[in-house]
C-alpha cells in the first residue's frame, strides 16, 4: 500500500464515499447495530426547515462556523476588536489563530462549568462559554508573545502553556470544575510543537503561529478563487500529528478515522472509515476570514456534514436511525466502537439526503443556501431542542467515552 492510498482518506471526498457506502449497507440491513428508517425522513425534514424558519423568518443564515459562538447579549465580541490589524493579510493570521486554538479549546466543559464576562456582566456555558472564554484570553495576549501585538497565537507560547494557567483563564476551579483541563493544555502545547516544525506551512510570512496557515491556503489560490475542500486537506496535514492515540500508517497521521467492520476494500484501507468532524467544522471556520481578506472560498458543498452528537442525535431522536438492541443504549461506547463510528458516518450520509429536501421545503437552492448554512440553521439546532425534548438536560442520546477531539 502506498503511502498516497492511504493519503487519500485525507479528504472530504473519502469522507462522503465511505458515509454513503455504509448508509447503503444500513438500508440493506447490513449492520450489526443500526436500522435506518428513511420513512422517518420527512418528518425530519419538515422540522429543521420549521427550525430554520423559527431562527431566520428571512433565510439569512450565516455558515456553520465557530464565529457564530463569539456572540454574547446580542454583541459580536470579535467583530468588535476584528479591526485592530490594519492589514487584510494580518486580520486574517489573527482570524485564524483565534479559530484555531479555540476551536481545540472546545471539548466537553462538563454540566457544572460556567464562564461569566466580566466585560457584559453575563455568564456562558458549555460550547458557547469555552468560545467566550478562549476569545478573552486571546484578546488579553494570553498566547501572543508580542506585547504590543496581543491578537496572535505564537506556536512558542502555545508549546509551553499549562494545564494551571489555563484553569485560571477560564475561572476553573473546586466550585467551578472544568473537564479535561490538562488534555485541552496538552493538544495546545502540540499544536505549537507542530507549528514550529512545519514553517513550510506555519511561518511563511510570519513566526510559526496557527494563522500562518492562511499564507499557506491563500498560496494554493487559483486567480483568488480557493476550493474548500482544498481547506480541509491543508488542515489534515498540518494538525494530522497533534491528535492524541489516532491511527498512523505508513506515516501518514489518519486524525479522525476508525475502524468499521462492514466497510471492505480489497487493500490496506480495508474497514477504515474516515470522519473528519472537527476538521471540517474548522474549514467551515476558515472560509469567513479567508473571504474577507480577499480569497473567494468555491465548492463549500464538498465539505460533508459534520459527524457529531447534535446532528447524530436528531436522526436518533426523530427515529431515522434505530439501535437494534436497545439496552445499548444505557451503556458507554468508546469512540473507536462500530457502533459509534457507524452512527457518526450514517449522520454523514443523512445529511447528504436531508439537505436537498430542506431546501425544496424552503424554497431556495444550493448555490444560495450550502451545507454550511443548512447546519447552522439547521440540523445542529433542530439536533439540540430534540435533545432537550427526549432528555433531561438535553445531553447526547449516547454515553460516548471521548477525550474531547472527537465530539
Amino acid at each position: 500500500m502506498s503511502r498516497s492510498e492511504f493519503a487519500a482518506l485525507l479528504t472530504a471526498a473519502a469522507v462522503r464515499e465511505r458515509a454513503h457506502e455504509l448508509l447503503e449497507i444500513g438500508l440493506a440491513d447490513g449492520l450489526e447495530h443500526w436500522r435506518v428508517d428513511l420513512s422517518r425522513l420527512d418528518a425530519t425534514v419538515d422540522f429543521t426547515a420549521q427550525v430554520i424558519r423559527d431562527r431566520y423568518p428571512e433565510l439569512a443564515v450565516p455558515f456553520h462556523a465557530r464565529w457564530r459562538h463569539f456572540a454574547l447579549g446580542g454583541r459580536d465580541l470579535w467583530a468588535q476588536m476584528a479591526g485592530r490589524p490594519a492589514d487584510p493579510a494580518a486580520r486574517a493570521r489573527a482570524a485564524f489563530d483565534l479559530a484555531i486554538t479555540s476551536v481545540l479549546l472546545d471539548a466537553g466543559a462538563g454540566p457544572g462549568w460556567r464562564y461569566r464576562d466580566a466585560a457584559t456582566g453575563l455568564e456562558a456555558a458549555r460550547s458557547e462559554g469555552l468560545a467566550i472564554a478562549s476569545l478573552r484570553l486571546f484578546e488579553q495576549g494570553g498566547f501572543s508573545l508580542q506585547p504590543a501585538d496581543p491578537l496572535r497565537a505564537d506556536a512558542a507560547a502555545l508549546e509551553r502553556l499549562d494545564a494551571a494557567a489555563l484553569g485560571a483563564a477560564f475561572q476553573a476551579g473546586p466550585a467551578n470544575p472544568l473537564l479535561g483541563l490538562e488534555g485541552r493544555a496538552a493538544l495546545l502545547r502540540r499544536l505549537g510543537a507542530q507549528a514550529l516544525a512545519r514553517p513550510d506551512l506555519f511561518a511563511l510570512a510570519d513566526a510559526a503561529r496557527p494563522g500562518g496557515l492562511f499564507d499557506a491556503l491563500a498560496q494554493r489560490a487559483q486567480g483568488g478563487r480557493l476550493e474548500a475542500p482544498v481547506i480541509l486537506e491543508v488542515l489534515l496535514e498540518a494538525l494530522g500529528p497533534i491528535w492524541p492515540d489516532r491511527l498512523t500508517l505508513d506515516g501518514v497521521a489518519l486524525g479522525d478515522c476508525w475502524r468499521h467492520p462492514a466497510l471492505r476494500r480489497a487493500d490496506a484501507t480495508d474497514g477504515l472509515v474516515p470522519l473528519h468532524k472537527l476538521s471540517q467544522w474548522l474549514a467551515y471556520s476558515l472560509i469567513e476570514p479567508l473571504e474577507a481578506a480577499g480569497v473567494a472560498v468555491t465548492g463549500i458543498d464538498g465539505l460533508t456534514g459534520l459527524a457529531e452528537y447534535r446532528n447524530g442525535g436528531l436522526f436518533y431522536d426523530l427515529g431515522v436511525v434505530v439501535l437494534k438492541r436497545p439496552a445499548d443504549a444505557a451503556a458507554a461506547h468508546g469512540v473507536a466502537d462500530p457502533l459509534v463510528v457507524g452512527w457518526r458516518a450514517l449522520t454523514v450520509a443523512l445529511l447528504d439526503r436531508l439537505a436537498p429536501l430542506v431546501r425544496e421545503r424552503l424554497g431556495v437552492d444550493a448555490a444560495a443556501f450550502p451545507l454550511a448554512r443548512v447546519l447552522e440553521g439547521g440540523t445542529w439546532a433542530a439536533g439540540r431542542i430534540a435533545a432537550r425534548k427526549a432528555r433531561d438536560g438535553g445531553g447526547p442520546p449516547l454515553a460516548i467515552i471521548s477525550d474531547g477531539t472527537v465530539f
